[in-house]
């Protein structure tokens, strides 16, 4: 398979994911793709499975906008210095909306101390907003980072894939081979194996994700993402492996995000911060950044 990679050069990368200080270091209206929008309308089977995997895939966002709320969770994890390290969220996600709330938990020692709070993300079309991500950064306020204006998206800079994102990059599946049914938290699901082009997903994505899966197709050196993705008999997303590669002046720099689904129907509240309530002054660079993703540097004030 293609992995993708996305050339940095050094000083650049050292600032690249200040969209979550020390992470991994110290649709209504959706278009392209086809088929049904109900969250039970795409049924998937073996038979559908084999004919047409790509198809299945292509399909998955559409179906999870039809789907409403749901429960996810998801890490990252990249190899430091020989280290695994692993940063984990959890929250909720409304795909009807493209608007998340998550907890993002770092690593012991990740930022710099032995214990750091965890990180409150809210996802929304274009803008990824954070609270308790130090740097200087007072805790009662929230920092806003445009996702378009990052060279990866926030596919991996801010730790957690965004879910709709990790969905409609689906559109751009290509190579697809059915693997076979496996249980997952006492389900059958469907799995499926391929290569997801950036810039396909970009124009078969819905105008709101669009933006920033445009800006990671224009990103990253290759366009493939090498993915695993786990479809239930509804159609819905229940996983998503994807293999983010990038490079720097050393070796390349593999980051694995893995997003898990469940709880469709849950009810999701997100309450966007006043314009008040986000900081607007300088932001401190930490002093190592090992793993991040090749976003952009955050400028004074973002």
């Amino acid at each position: 398979m293609v992995v993708q990679q996305h050339r940095s050069g050094g000083g650049a990368l050292a600032v690249c994911a200040l969209a979550v200080v020390g992470v991994m270091a110290a649709a209504s209206g959706c278009s392209g793709g086809g088929g049904d929008t109900g969250g039970g309308g795409a049924v998937v089977d073996e038979r559908a499975a084999t004919a047409d995997p790509a198809g299945a895939l292509h399909r998955a966002a559409a179906v999870l906008a039809g789907a409403g709320g749901a429960r996810a969770r998801t890490s990252m994890e990249s190899a430091v210095g020989g280290t695994r390290v692993t940063v984990r969220g959890h929250g909720t996600y409304d795909f009807r909306r493209q608007l998340g709330r998550m907890k993002v938990v770092l690593p012991k020692d990740v930022a710099g101390q032995d214990e750091h709070l965890p990180i409150t993300e809210l996802l929304t079309p274009g803008a990824l907003y954070m609270k308790n991500r130090g740097a200087g950064v007072p805790p009662d306020k929230w920092v806003r980072v445009d996702t378009t204006a990052l060279a990866d998206g926030n596919l991996v800079t801010g730790g957690v894939t965004d879910p709709m994102a990790a969905a409609e990059l689906l559109r751009g599946a290509r190579a697809v081979a059915y693997v076979g049914s496996s249980e997952l938290a006492g389900e059958r699901v469907w799995h499926f194996r391929g290569a997801a082009d950036l810039a396909a997903a970009a124009r078969g994505a819905s105008p709101r994700t669009r933006g920033a899966l445009a800006a990671a197709a224009k990103g990253f050196s290759t366009g493939a993402v090498p993915f695993d993705a786990y479809l239930d008999d509804a159609g819905r997303l229940r996983k998503v492996r994807y293999r983010f590669s990038y490079v720097t002046e050393g070796p390349p720099v593999e980051v694995v995000s893995t997003t898990l689904l469940y709880g469709f129907g849950t009810a999701v509240t997100v309450e966007l911060p006043a314009d008040g309530d986000i900081y607007t002054g300088e932001i401190r660079q930490p002093r190592t950044l090992p793993g991040t993703g090749p976003g952009r540097a955050l400028p004074e004030g973002a």
